[in-house]
This record gives C-alpha cells, structure tokens and sequence, in this order.
C-alpha cells in the first residue's frame, strides 16, 4: 500500500514580503512524509502553476481566502502523478490535479482531486488553457460580459494565461478584440498569433491616445486584470453600459500602502454612474458551474487547433519564487508554469 516513506521537497514561506516578494522572503525545506490514510491519495508532482493570485495569499490583508502561514508551503495548484492511493477512485499512475503547493510530492484527500485526461488536452494546460485560468477567462465573458457580435472588448496582460484566451473567445464571438500588452513582442504575438485586431504596448507614450485610436466606437467590454494606469486610460474609452468584470488588479499586488497621487474615487464613481456601468468582481469557483460547458468548447478547439496557447516553464521546483517574482513584475511572457518532475 505504499507504506514506505517518501521525502519531499517544499518551498514554505519565510517571511512575509513588504512590497514586491524577494527570493529571502521563501525557504527551502526536505521533509519525510507520512503515508497516505483512509481516503488519501501521495502524488508526485510534474507540474506547478504560478499565478498572480499568489501575491495574496502571501499576505494577512482580508482576502477571499486564507493567507499562507509562516513556515507552510506556498499554495498552488498541481498536476502530478498518483504514487500510492486509499482512494478507490485513483490508482497508482493516473494523472491528477490538486492544491498541492509549492511541494515535490504531496498527500491530499482524494475529495480534492480530479483526474487528468491527457486526451483532452496535455497535462500541462490542465493549469493554464483548460484549467482555471482559461475557465476564468470563458466565466467573466459568459458568466458576466456577455459580448455581442460587433462589440469592442479590450483585454490587458493579453498575452498572459487568462487574457489570452479571453481574447480569442471574445473574437470567436465576432467582436473587435484589441489587447494591451507589455512590449512589442508581446504585441506581435497577441495579433499575428492570437488573431486580435490589433495590441498597444502599455510602455509607450500616449496610452490613452493610442488605445482611443484602436477603439474609434468606445470600449464595451474592459477585462479588468491589472488595474493602474491601464485602468485610468480605458474609463473614459467605456461606452454607456459597458460591461467590466474585475479579476485582479495585478499591477497594484506589490503595493504596500494606497497608491500616491491625487484620489480618482470620484472620477470612477462618476463614471460608473452616467455611463450606467457595470463593474462585477469574479472569484472563479463561483463560475464551477460553467466547468463542463467549458471543458467541452475548450476541448474541441484544442482539438482543431483555433485556440492558441504559450508557457513559459521554469525548470526544478527551487524556481518558483523566482518565477513569481518575474511575473509580477511582468516579465514573463504566456503562462507561467514549473517542471518539477519529468
């Protein structure tokens, strides 16, 4: 039954960050694990996702869920491979997914697994196209925007794993699609690869002049991911009701304190008002009802091809806190993935 012990390595939090996170904030840890009990499924991970929502939970500031505590593993989503189970739904070798953290190898309850379908999509976009942030993405248009055929949707951190796929949906819809992204590479992937019409560079002049240019008929749609001068730049671009589901504000997540400069409440509020927006915040398991409707689209345009995807994978599991920190800082290009094991 497994009963052997099996060692893992973990990256726990060692302190935590003020501002931006540093690789002195983490500890790398070997530890022996117990073995699997009744209804517990040990799992060697292969894949760990890195996300924005990370930040968060490196912090005690109220959040929609728990910090991660001094001395714990980093939380984080996984695709491994089953070693030993008591859980009659998973034997050893099936393929599956789970929080188990920022750890080699990991002991869960089999309640909080599911299994993988490799047939369905490669085991690494289970944490990237067809996991949460691709289900992120279909919730905040299908669940909240509801675009329109000929409607204007604008996506930041377009390239990223959640923008990305927002993106190429909202332009299966027959929407214009325009993206903002963080340098011309970037830029040329979002249009010549993921088929928007067009992508301004976030680090040039003149954001606002340039976005109004590609949006000569206002913005219906603003998915809100970073927030900042982003944010200040698209809300006068907003037609009257213009849909923004907010799902993170990722340009603010290393801020310490409010942000200097003058107080724009009143600019957004005001906003809000006369042009009758409507501003939703999304946490995506409150969308898990729309999980198989997305797996099978997700599946079928894998499958065809029609939906592109990029990772950027970092090698060995001591590189997760740097691969959170580049991301971040923004950095990083397409989904944000680690190798643990091969």
């Amino acid at each position: 039954m497994g009963a052997e012990p099996y060692t893992s390595t973990r990256i726990v939090l060692k302190r935590r960050p003020r501002g931006a996170p540093r690789p002195e904030d983490f500890a790398r840890e070997e530890v022996t694990l117990d073995p699997p009990g009744e209804g517990e499924v040990l799992v060697e991970t292969l894949w760990l996702s890195i996300d924005p929502y990370m930040r968060g939970r490196l912090s005690e500031a109220p959040s929609y869920t728990e910090p991660v505590r001094l001395g714990e593993p980093i939380h984080g989503e996984c695709v491994g491979r089953v070693l030993c189970s008591r859980d009659p739904r998973f034997v050893p070798g099936d393929l599956v997914i789970g929080m188990g953290g920022w750890q080699s190898r990991f002991v869960l309850p089999g309640a909080r697994l599911r299994k993988v379908d490799p047939d369905l999509a490669p085991p690494s976009a289970w944490l990237g196209v067809f996991g949460m942030p691709g289900l992120t993405a279909y919730a905040a248009l299908e669940g909240i925007a509801r675009p329109e055929q000929g409607e204007t949707v604008v996506v930041p951190a377009a390239a990223g794993a959640v923008g990305s796929v927002a993106g190429q949906l909202a332009k299966r819809k027959g929407c214009r699609v325009v993206g903002i992204a963080g340098g011309r590479d970037k830029c040329r992937f979002v249009t010549e690869t993921l088929g928007f019409d067009a992508c301004i560079d976030r680090h040039e002049a003149d954001l606002q002049a340039r976005l109004r240019a590609a949006c000569p008929s206002g913005i219906d749609v603003y998915l809100e991911l970073v927030g900042g001068d982003v944010l200040w730049a698209v809300l006068p671009l907003l037609n009257l009701h213009a849909r923004m589901p907010v799902v993170g504000g990722i340009a603010w997540y290393n801020l310490s304190s409010l942000p200097e400069g003058p107080d724009r409440t009143p600019l957004l509020l005001r906003t809000v008002l006369i042009r009758r927006l409507r501003l939703e915040g999304m946490i995506v398991w409150d969308f898990e009802s729309l999980r198989p409707a997305f797996e099978a689209e997700m599946s079928k345009q894998l499958a065809q091809g029609t939906i592109r995807f990029r990772e950027q994978v970092y090698e060995g599991l001591a590189e997760a806190p740097r691969a959170l920190i580049e991301l971040l800082e923004g950095r990083t290009f397409g989904k944000v993935l680690v190798r643990v094991h091969a």
